[in-house]
């Protein structure tokens, strides 16, 4: 194979042979990988890393695993699709560990995560101190999750919820009809219950505060269900004149009073964006039995070290890894007195809190000492989830397995990177195998094998450049990686902008953050940065936004909708900050954020950019379109006019295998190309809608020519290190990176007039440095046209060409939250205090 190194069997104790891989974009590839080493897969941002990765390597491995269990047993897993290669030989057993998104359950924890609950329960049921009098409680006691243990008041949740008149009707002003009743569904279903409110005598049409007590309390509180003829569009009197003459209604109406509405949405609908409308009108407070401590009064008696076990659940893990250090001394077990009084609680006390103690020695050393048990997972980032897998990992003491890892380093600081390196170098000790995808130069240089796959992206990827120990990287000249770890790091100064103004902000409070006072430069671009768990996002994505939204009168924008939403995460507020200085240079906000662009295959990244208009536009203006009198809506696979009948625009349909993962095959009636065999006869140089929408951006770029609003809108797309992606990628098979930049580039479509504040954090995570090279061009462009950008980041490239640089520090959690230093990078290099400074010193080659 080309490029390959010889292996040495001197240094490797055997070999993954992989012959003739092709899944996605990957170009029928061989190749050879040592076992028992750190294999590094890099390359441009969508080159097939993780295709052979994860969608080749991990899931042939899954595959042979899940033959060898009982096909009851398999429908249990999240099986992967079987992977397009020939023969892969040499391959162990493999876990992988990707970026996602925690569980959207708050009842699922840190401490569940990591299994470190179950230990504090057995310690608390077998080793705490009791009551005099109370009876022994088991483990299950403990847990918020079940009969046994959970309050009775809050079931667990640890707070109460209620509606009240004004959370339901915010303004009192409005009538009825007016939709006062805020709570109520909207479209068809409220108008339903208006319609019932007018047969049953209401008065739909007065202010809602002018209507009697007894009828809004009614309203709003009954449990009542009546039954009565609804008569839509008919007035009140219409309506008692058709009661009278026994006119046929249109259907019968059932009556909800609206808090049993909110209340039965939020507890029994499926739909998240259902139960998250009905969240926005219930007042939550802390529970007045156990204080938001979930637990009965019995279990919450019982203390160890003085504590109960919420309260040892609340501590940061590296305060809990100090108490629980001292009952790790053999000196405590033998001591006369623990020996004397209490001997099989001071033998279970030792044994438990050495395990607890090796467990938590990884999790502080991957930098994650800052997070606490009780920490709910739907608030962690996906790179802190990943580390706290990869500490359980470590800690299992397997032996023979291959750890699959996306992008371990995202959202570390260089110095957390270092921690990070150290224990994927115990997993590698303890007799495993380390294949990850990484784009951080650190990792890379760190490996004992490098792949590089490429050269280009998408259709122009799938090759691989290299494969083999790092040095020989530096030969391979079609490689874009071996710039960045063998090129000439000396970095070519920048002068940096002179800023117009000062966003300053005094008081700021929110998670880690204490009476904070900031200033950040306005017309320039910032780098935050500082180690994980500073303080960086609670300060500019959370209380910035906050405080900037409000001051401009936007609403703060909202999770996704989609996204799950549970009532039972205890909201963090931003407690105290405010505005002092320099708001009025700032007329508009955008946040471009990692979040999917759509939920669905029907959104994709033309209809997102709104290139799917113009090119529908294009396709309505044909002289075969004229003809038929189709307009743009007919190319939409969305409408029913244009698309497929048999899979409603899909453009496959799913065949259930009982035993085995559903399987989507291309729609038989289409062929997969979303749309009827009419909408297809209309072309538009010799190309129809669907063989478009299969261009990749580059491509799209080139054939649309004559086109100059969609040349434009297609080449933001490209020069964000896009082009690779087709039109109708759908938004499921986007990465949190490529949403990200779809959004600048539509961002980077609208006429600029200044003044605006774009947030962005960590917006390098998924990117080559080649890439980062080319995303840097397009947010110094924004700079330029006048407007401001603050950015979260440890990437030192994006750090080395700001204007300006602020960390947050010194530690993590509440050894954070305090500005540590600022400065120009010619200035913040030099500073002697900062974790930062060394590493861009570092980086920019200065001497």
């Amino acid at each position: 194979m080309k490029n390959q190194s010889e292996p040495k069997s001197k240094e490797f104790s055997g070999y993954v042979s992989v012959k003739g891989a092709r899944e996605n974009n990957l170009k029928n590839v061989d190749l050879v990988i040592p076992r028992d080493a750190l294999v590094v897969f890099t390359g441009v941002s969508g080159s097939g890393k993780s295709s052979l990765a994860f969608g080749t390597l991990y899931a042939e491995a899954q595959r042979r695993y899940l033959e060898s269990v009982s096909p009851y047993a398999r429908r249990l897993f999240n099986q992967m699709s079987i992977p397009e290669v020939d023969e892969i030989e040499g391959l162990p057993p493999a876990i992988a560990l990707q970026q996602q998104r925690g569980s959207s359950s708050s009842r699922s924890s840190v401490g569940s995560v990591t299994t470190l609950s179950n230990l504090l329960r057995m310690l608390y049921s077998r080793a705490g101190d009791y009551p005099k009098g109370q009876s022994i409680i088991y483990a299950e006691s403990f847990s918020p999750n079940t009969p046994e243990g959970a309050c009775p008041e809050c079931h667990g949740l640890g707070r109460v919820y209620t509606v009240t008149e004004q959370s339901m009707v915010p303004d009192d002003s409005l009538t009825i009809r007016e939709k006062a009743i805020a709570a109520w569904p909207t479209a068809w279903q409220g108008q339903n219950l208006r319609d019932i409110l007018i047969t049953m005598g209401f008065d739909v049409d007065v202010p809602w505060k002018d209507l009697p007590k007894k009828d809004r309390d009614w309203i709003l509180f009954t449990d009542e269900q009546p039954v009565v003829p609804v008569y839509p569009r008919y007035t009140a009197d219409q309506v008692k004149k058709a009661i009278k003459n026994k006119i046929q209604p249109d259907y019968m109406g059932t009556f909800t009073g609206a808090k049993r509405y909110v209340m039965q949405t939020f507890s029994n609908s499926q739909s998240q964006l259902m139960k998250k409308r009905a969240g926005k009108f219930m007042l939550s407070s802390e529970c007045p039995l156990c204080k938001g401590k979930r637990l009965r009064k019995e279990s919450l008696s019982i203390k160890f070290d003085g504590l109960d076990i919420t309260e040892l659940s609340r501590l940061p893990l590296s305060k809990l890894h100090s108490l629980f250090k001292k009952y790790t001394d053999p000196g405590y077990r033998l001591s006369s007195k623990t020996k004397r009084e209490h001997p099989e609680k001071a033998v279970v006390t030792s044994r438990i809190a050495e395990d607890l103690v090796a467990r938590l020695d990884v999790m502080l050393d991957l930098g994650l000492g800052y997070l606490s048990l009780e920490r709910n997972t739907p608030t962690l980032s996906p790179g802190e989830l990943q580390r706290l897998r990869l500490a359980t990992q470590i800690r299992s003491n397997l032996f023979g397995v291959v750890y699959v890892l996306d992008e371990p380093s995202a959202g570390l600081h260089p110095a957390d990177t270092r921690s990070l390196l150290r224990a994927l170098d115990k997993l590698k000790d303890a007799g495993n195998s380390i294949f990850v995808v990484e784009h951080e130069i650190d990792v890379i240089r760190h490996a004992d094998w490098i792949v590089d796959v490429g050269p280009g992206a998408g259709e122009n990827g799938g090759h691989i450049l290299y494969s083999g120990i790092p040095e020989g990287l530096r030969n391979i000249e079609s490689s874009k990686t071996r710039h960045f770890i063998y090129g000439n790091q000396e970095q070519e100064e920048k002068i940096p902008r002179i800023p117009k103004g000062w966003l300053k902000l005094q008081g700021l409070t929110r998670n880690n953050l204490n009476e904070l006072d900031v200033d950040f430069p306005l017309g320039t671009f910032t780098s935050v940065t500082g180690i994980s768990g500073s303080g960086k996002s609670s300060l500019v994505s959370q209380v910035l936004v906050e405080l900037v939204s409000k001051q401009l009168g936007q609403h703060v924008i909202p999770p996704d909708p989609e996204d799950e939403y549970d009532l039972q995460d205890n909201p963090i507020l931003t407690l105290g900050g405010r505005i002092t200085e320099g708001a009025t240079f700032i007329k508009r906000l955008v946040q471009v954020d990692q979040k999917a662009i759509g939920r669905t295959p029907r959104s994709n990244l033309a209809t997102y950019t709104g290139l799917f208009d113009l090119i529908r536009k294009l396709f309505a203006a044909t002289p075969g379109a004229k003809k038929k009198k189709y307009d743009a809506g007919r190319f939409s696979f969305n409408v029913a006019k244009g698309r497929c009948t048999h899979c409603q625009g899909e453009g496959f349909v799913m065949v259930e295998l009982l035993f085995l993962p559903s399987v989507y095959t291309p729609c038989p009636t289409c062929g997969g190309t979303r749309y009827n065999e009419k909408t297809l006869e209309i072309t538009y140089k010799n190309k129809n809608i669907a063989e478009v929408l299969e261009l990749t951006v580059d491509a799209a770029w080139a054939f649309f020519e004559s086109d100059a609003a969609l040349q434009r809108g297609l080449d933001m797309v490209r020069q964000v290190g896009l082009g690779y992606l087709k039109l109708g990628q759908p938004a499921t098979e986007l990465s949190g990176g490529e949403a990200q930049r779809i959004k600048l580039a539509t961002e980077l479509q609208r006429t600029q007039h200044g003044n605006t504040l774009y947030i962005l954090d960590e917006p390098t995570t998924g990117l080559h440095p080649s890439d980062v090279e080319k995303l840097m061009l397009q947010l110094q462009q924004l700079v330029d046209q006048g407007n401001t950008i603050i950015v979260v980041e440890h990437d030192m490239h994006i750090i080395s060409k700001s204007d300006w640089i602020i960390e947050i520090g010194p530690g993590a959690g509440d050894q954070g939250g305090n500005v540590m230093a600022c400065g120009t990078p010619s200035e913040f290099s030099k500073i002697k205090n900062s974790n930062t400074a060394p590493y861009l010193l570092n980086y920019r080659g200065i001497k």
